[in-house]
């Protein structure tokens, strides 16, 4: 078989993510739950983007924020995901050339998706969003030519919401799995998880899916236990290798039932925790697309997290080298 065109390919939504600080008296007032991320109609959008004043705009979308870091780490990279013939679907669209993301998909006539993401002081961020441009992901998006192109086909959980982008991202991990390429799939949120518990536990007792990324409460979600081991346990029976994030005390990963761990690497104080699980997904599938054994995968998930999450948003800034702080922190381990 050939070589793959690209390292990774991503599939999912297309969002503009739009940030502010405010407090946890501002998120009651709304109605929101602090700390959840939850969909909200395009309407309620708009009154709640009003209510949040200035803002600022940061390209997003869970994938697509891992697609912008692996960029970082000089990785042959495309993004599949649909926006709209706007504004924001032009900002998204220049953003994925600027970072050399190949992004296949024309705009259709539809408002792109958005994300308003409100930060508490603590760092902690309350997700409302209107996804929708990415809500009419065709499933003939992602054809076989595209998808045997890559070593890695990455997807998120969130794509589950409807059922044309769900349908794409099934497709291309069968896709993937026919062609003997490597899978991943993201749990995306405990929201998510919630929606759509029997269709993700259906995903993995199908076999599609090689690496799972998850969080915490995403795990207890899954699982029905409240109990972290017993959580990792019951969801690393059920796929090839679990990564599983844990804030603070790091992540862990079972790989075939062995174990093995991460510490956190903060770099500094937390000032927004939006992105971080994304970064680590990024540092970890880069990590895996260069060679690298797990442990050193893990670490440099954890090196990549903990440098956004010293940041306010889920974008490093312009022209920063990621590459050359995870090969510093590797190096003085």
């Amino acid at each position: 078989m050939p070589a793959p065109r690209y390292d990774i390919i991503a599939i999912g939504n297309a969002l503009v993510d739009v940030l502010c600080h405010k407090d946890d008296a501002f998120v009651a007032a709304q109605g929101l739950s602090r700390g959840v991320m939850q969909p909200i109609a395009p309407d309620r959008a708009v009154l709640l983007h009003q209510a949040m004043g200035m803002c600022e705009e940061v390209c997003g979308g869970s994938a697509a924020n891992s697609m912008a870091a692996l960029a970082r780490l000089g990785l042959r990279l495309a993004f599949v995901g649909q926006v709209g013939d706007d504004r924001l679907g032009r900002l998204f669209a220049d953003d994925m050339a600027a970072n050399g993301i190949d992004f296949p998909l024309p705009p259709i006539d539809t408002p792109t998706g958005r994300c308003l993401i409100i930060v508490s002081p603590d760092g902690h961020r309350t997700m409302n969003t209107a996804i929708g441009a990415s809500e009419y992901l065709p499933a003939a998006a992602f054809d076989a030519s595209i998808a045997a192109d890559a070593a890695i086909i990455y997807t998120e959980g969130y794509m589950w919401r409807t059922p044309e982008p769900r349908a794409a991202s099934v497709k291309a991990l069968e896709v993937a799995r026919a062609h003997g390429r490597r899978t991943a799939f993201t749990l995306s949120s405990e929201f998510c998880v919630r929606q759509h518990h029997d269709d993700f536990v259906a995903l993995l007792g199908g076999g599609l899916v090689d690496i799972l990324f998850a969080n915490e409460g995403e795990l207890a979600e899954l699982s029905g236990l409240a109990d972290f081991e017993a959580g990792v346990d019951w969801t690393a029976a059920r796929v090839p290798l679990l990564i599983a994030t844990r804030g603070a005390d790091g992540a862990i990963a079972v790989d075939g039932g062995k174990r093995y761990e991460t510490p956190a690497e903060p770099l500094g104080p937390i000032v927004d925790t939006t992105g971080a699980g994304d970064l680590f997904a990024a540092g970890v599938l880069a990590g895996f697309a260069q060679g690298r054994d797990l442990p050193t995968s893990l670490r440099m998930g954890s090196i990549a997290a903990g440098r956004i999450i010293g940041l306010m948003g889920p974008r490093l800034p312009d022209g920063e080298d990621l590459a050359a702080l995870i090969d510093k922190r590797l190096r003085s381990a």
